[in-house]
């Protein structure tokens, strides 16, 4: 007969209990998009949505922009974390600080969670549709 120290064990069913009983937070990973024929890479990407939190959180803007500002999703695009939403200008190579914002955007909550990125390529008016990756 194989004899167990249950106060051994204790540690490790409390750990157990522990993780089944809260769930595990996963954040959406940044990855490449292509936004109509402009492709950004993942670390484009990961600028974007980092830079608008950051200018979020400082209650700022981006060189006297409006942007990060509020992204209300009137187009109904199935992002992958919950509201409400920011959009940012995306840009290659370095992160917007002001002036014209082109036409490509990342979208993030007000947690800083990454959730898509957006264009006004190819769109109807002031409309979006998704870059790749978002829909």
């Amino acid at each position: 007969m194989v004899a167990f120290n249950l106060k051994a064990l204790l540690p490790l069913a409390v750990l157990i209990t522990s993780a089944l009983a809260s769930p595990v937070s996963l954040s959406v990973r940044q990855s490449a998009t292509t936004c109509g024929d402009t492709v950004y890479s993942s670390d484009d990407v990961s600028t974007c949505a980092n830079a608008a939190y950051s200018y979020y959180s400082e209650d700022s803007t981006a060189g006297g922009s409006t942007y990060p500002h509020t992204y209300n999703n009137y187009e109904g695009f199935s992002f992958p974390v919950d509201g409400p939403y920011l959009e940012f200008p995306l840009e290659s190579g370095s992160a917007y600080d002001g002036g014209s914002p082109g036409a490509d955007r990342c979208v993030i909550n007000t947690n800083g969670d990454y959730a898509g990125a957006i264009t006004h390529t190819g769109a109807s008016g002031n409309d979006f549709v998704g870059c790749s990756g978002t829909s």
